[in-house]
């Protein structure tokens, strides 16, 4: 935190830096951590904190002036009240890799300043993600976008035979394709979505807790929002206090439409002492009155949703897994194709 900042770490030995620098981030900073089956997330890079939301917003005072409870107090009303400018002074550097149909979902985002890795001029690693047996799942009856019931065992294993085959072909065309010299531009043309790539992806707080809000949502894929939850556990570390509004008021708050509100009303009341009450002579609303207050039936599930009680996500690292920049770079180049 501010004040007299931890020394920094570079290749040539410990040195003292003027920027500020928290402690917990600076224990993960470039650390590795594994995500999906050769998937990984590293934090690179960060500038800026929960002091710098707070001084970004107040403008007018020193750093070290102001007790954490004001900090705390200011950062959640303004997430709170959604103003949002304040953590745009804050931003994270990651190192991420990830199959290209989640790296396709994600590129959604453009917010973020992205390099990703170049199968024209890099050879491709031939790492394809395999989905375990507790994420096959058949599809849903309800979205035309996600998951259902569990796929029975003799399915999944005939779909990983399918895929280990289908993959074997592709990996093999491509080393062949290598080979022969052939353009590896072309040469990467038919590797499946299931392949690995990778890149550097940098973005302010505010997007990146914009992206989190709909990536580790549990209706996001569960194969993103893998990535989702490690990357929330380095906000966690970086800016604790933005992370603990963030999830109170928005990944576990929910956004109220007038007629939802207006059937709370119905049922609640203040009272005098700044408390609240179940109003009298009401003892609930049936589906009927929702619907009488511009409820579709879509609507009225999602509130009934809402109201289910929610169990508090976490998102703590785990420190034993986090892994060094240079076997992850092993590892990589051992994926690789081998060309004369």
């Amino acid at each position: 935190m501010p004040g007299s900042p931890p020394p920094a770490t570079t290749p040539g030995g410990p040195m003292e830096t003027g920027r500020p620098t928290v402690a917990a981030a600076e224990e993960i900073l470039g650390g590795y951590f594994p995500v999906l089956d050769h998937g990984f997330v590293a934090l690179v890079d960060y500038m800026g904190s929960d002091t710098d939301v707070e001084r970004a917003a107040r403008v007018s005072y020193g750093i070290g002036t102001r007790k954490r409870s004001e900090t705390r107090g200011l950062i959640r009303y303004l997430r709170r009240h959604r103003h949002t400018t304040p953590s745009e002074m804050v931003e994270l550097k990651f190192h991420c890799s990830m199959p290209m149909f989640v790296a396709r979902q994600w590129i959604r985002h453009r917010t973020a300043s992205v390099n990703e890795y170049s199968g024209r001029y890099s050879v491709m690693p031939l790492l394809f993600y395999r989905p375990e047996r507790e994420s096959f799942a058949l599809q849903t009856r309800m979205n035309a976008q996600g998951r259902g019931e569990g796929a029975s065992a003799e399915v999944w294993k005939e779909a990983l035979r399918r895929w280990d085959r289908l993959r074997s072909g592709a990996g093999e065309a491509y080393g062949w394709l290598l080979g022969e010299d052939v353009a590896r531009e072309l040469a990467r043309i038919d590797l499946p979505l299931s392949t690995y790539t990778q890149w550097y992806w940098k973005i302010d707080l505010h997007n990146l807790l914009h992206f989190l809000s709909l990536r580790a949502d549990a209706h996001a894929q569960w194969e993103i929002r893998a990535y989702a939850s490690v990357m929330a556990g380095m906000v966690k570390r970086v800016a604790p206090l933005t992370y603990e509004a963030w999830v109170d008021f928005d990944l576990c708050g929910e956004a109220m439409s007038l007629a939802e509100l207006r059937a709370l009303r119905r049922m609640l009341e203040p009272t005098e002492g700044g408390g609240i009450r179940a109003r009298r002579g009401r003892d609930g609303i049936g589906r009927a009155g929702l619907a009488a207050l511009g409820l579709s039936p879509r609507e009225i599930r999602e509130l009934l949703e809402k109201l289910r009680p929610r169990e508090k996500p976490d998102f703590e690292l785990d420190l034993a897994a986090m892994r060094t920049a240079e076997s992850v770079s092993r590892a990589m180049a051992d994926a690789a194709p081998r060309i004369s």
